[in-house]
C-alpha cells in the first residue's frame, strides 16, 4: 500500500512538473532561437505578478569572445516595441558586426528579446523603473555565473537601442549614468517633460552624473524632420526636447539624422560602431573596477542638429549648447558623411577568413566583420580561379547589403546565415585547392584565406 502511494505521487508531481513546464514555455513568436552554446549564454526570466517587478518573460543571450580572460565592459543591443522587434532580439547577439566591436575591447555583447504580446504596454519594459532595470542588472550575475565571468556583474555598458530600446539605453542612462560608457538612442529617447499626447509615459530627471556621458540621438528624418505627420511624427519634437535639455546643461549629446530612412534602423550601424567604438577607447577604465574615465574634451567639434557643416569648438561662432558635440575631428567627419547620405567611408579591407575546411564537395569557413564596415559576403576561389559569390545576390531592405541580412531592428534574420558552400559543379575523385576572401559592405578585399583542400 505505502510503494503505491510513494508511486502514485511521484506520478503526480512528474504530471505537475510536465503541466507546469507547458504552461511556462515560450510561445510564439519567441519559441525559434540560434542555440546558446559557449562562446553564447542564455538565461530567461518568467514574468512576475509582483509591484514594481517585470510583467513580462525576458530572454537574455550573450555573446563573450573566445580566449579573453576578464571582460572589460557589456554592448548592449536592445529592440524596439512589439512582437516583431522583440523577435529580433534573439539574433543580437549572433551578429558578426557586433561582436567585432565587442572582440576589440574585451567586452560581451549582450542582446535582450522581451517576450511582449503586440498589444500590450510596452513601457513595462521599455521604461527601466518598472522592472527592466533590475532584471538587467540580475541577468548579468546569472550570465557570470553561466560563462565563468563573475566580473559581468560589474561591468561597464555601451547601450544601443532602437525605438522603445532608445527610451530603455536613454532611461539606463539617467538611472545608472555611473555604469553607461556611452549610449546610442535610434528613434527614441526617454520623456524628460510631461507631455500631453503621451500622459502615460513617466518623465525621467537628468542627473549631473549623466551629462559626463557621450549620448548620440539618431532619429530618421521621415520621422517628423521632412514628414511632419503620420506614425512617427513625434520622433523628431521628442529628440529634440531631449537634446535642448541634455545640451543645454553641458550635456555630452549629440544627433545625427539620418537623411534616408524613417523608423528603420538603415545604414546607422556605419556611424554608430565607429562612435561607439571612440567612447569605449576613451573611457573603459585601464584597470578592471575602477571608475569610468572622462570623455576627451580636447578635440570637441560642433555641428548644427539637423546636419550640415561640423568645425573644431574653438572656431564655432554660435551658442556651443545649441549645437551636435562630437568629440573628435574623426567622429566629426564621419558624421558630416552620414548626415548627407549616410555613406560612411573605410580605406581598410575586411580581415582574410580562416578555418577554411572541405568535406566532400562543401566547404566550410570562419570569419570576422570588419570593424568599420562590417561584412558584405564572400568569394570563393578554386585552383586560383573565381568560383562563386557567397551569398550569390545579399539581401538588406534597409540599408547596405550584409552578409547575415538585417531585420527591422538590426539584428541578424533567422535562421542564421551559415559560412558554406557547396562546390556543385566539382568532378568526383578530382582534387581542388580553394580560397576564400571577405567583402566587406564598401567592397573592399580581405587577403585570401589558407587553401582548403
Amino acid at each position: 500500500m505505502l510503494t503505491r502511494l510513494i508511486t502514485h505521487l511521484v506520478r503526480s508531481a512528474a504530471l505537475v512538473m510536465i503541466l507546469c513546464t507547458t504552461v511556462l514555455a515560450q510561445q510564439p513568436p519567441y519559441d525559434v532561437f540560434p542555440a546558446a552554446d559557449p562562446p553564447y549564454y542564455r538565461v530567461r526570466y518568467e514574468a512576475s505578478t509582483a509591484a514594481g517587478e517585470l510583467s513580462y518573460p525576458v530572454n537574455y543571450t550573450i555573446w563573450i569572445p573566445p580566449g579573453v580572460k576578464l571582460v572589460r565592459g557589456v554592448i548592449v543591443h536592445q529592440h524596439g516595441c512589439g512582437e516583431g522587434s522583440c523577435k529580433s532580439g534573439l539574433t543580437g547577439a549572433y551578429d558578426l558586426h557586433w561582436q567585432a566591436l565587442a572582440k576589440k575591447h574585451d567586452c560581451a555583447l549582450l542582446a535582450p528579446s522581451y517576450e511582449q504580446p503586440q498589444t500590450a504596454d510596452c513601457q513595462m519594459w521599455c521604461d527601466p523603473r518598472n522592472g527592466s532595470g533590475a532584471a538587467f542588472k540580475k541577468c548579468l550575475v546569472d550570465l557570470g555565473t553561466k560563462s565563468g565571468h563573475p566580473e559581468l556583474a560589474k561591468a561597464p555598458w555601451a547601450l544601443w537601442g532602437h525605438s522603445g530600446g532608445g527610451h530603455w539605453a536613454g532611461g539606463m542612462t539617467l538611472v545608472y549614468p555611473e555604469r553607461v560608457v556611452a549610449a546610442w538612442l535610434r528613434s527614441g529617447v526617454p520623456l524628460l517633460k510631461e507631455d500631453p499626447k503621451r500622459l502615460t509615459i513617466k518623465v525621467h530627471t537628468v542627473p549631473d552624473a549623466a551629462l559626463h556621458v557621450p549620448i548620440m540621438c539618431n532619429p530618421g528624418t521621415q520621422e517628423g524632420v521632412t514628414v511632419k505627420d503620420g506614425r512617427f511624427a513625434l520622433v523628431w519634437p521628442a529628440n529634440e526636447a531631449f537634446f535642448n535639455e541634455v545640451r543645454g546643461k553641458g550635456g555630452l549629446v549629440s544627433v545625427a539624422v539620418d537623411p534616408l530612412t524613417a523608423h528603420e534602423c538603415g545604414n546607422q550601424r556605419y556611424l554608430a560602431i565607429p562612435w561607439l567604438d571612440a567612447c569605449l577607447s576613451a573611457r573603459l577604465p585601464q584597470v578592471a573596477g575602477e571608475p569610468l574615465r572622462p570623455m576627451p574634451t580636447s578635440d570637441v567639434w560642433l555641428g548644427p542638429i539637423t546636419g550640415g557643416e561640423a568645425v573644431p569648438m574653438r572656431k564655432f561662432t554660435g551658442d556651443p549648447l545649441t549645437a551636435a558635440w562630437l568629440p573628435s575631428e574623426t567622429l566629426a567627419r564621419q558624421w558630416m558623411q552620414y548626415v548627407k547620405d549616410t555613406a560612411v567611408s573605410d580605406t581598410t579591407p575586411p580581415p582574410a577568413p580562416t578555418q577554411v575546411r572541405l568535406a566532400g564537395n562543401e566547404l566550410r569557413w570562419s570569419a570576422d566583420a570588419d570593424l568599420e564596415s562590417g561584412l558584405a559576403g564572400f568569394v570563393i576561389e578554386r585552383d586560383g580561379q573565381f568560383l562563386a559569390n557567397v551569398p550569390d545576390k545579399g539581401k538588406n531592405p534597409f540599408g547596405r547589403v550584409i552578409f547575415q541580412n538585417l531585420q527591422y531592428s538590426d539584428t541578424p534574420t533567422q535562421p542564421l546565415v551559415p559560412m558554406q558552400f557547396t562546390d556543385t559543379t566539382a568532378e568526383s575523385g578530382k582534387r581542388y585547392t580553394y580560397r576564400v576572401i571577405a567583402l566587406n559592405t564598401v567592397g573592399l578585399k580581405s587577403p585570401p584565406s589558407d587553401a582548403g583542400k
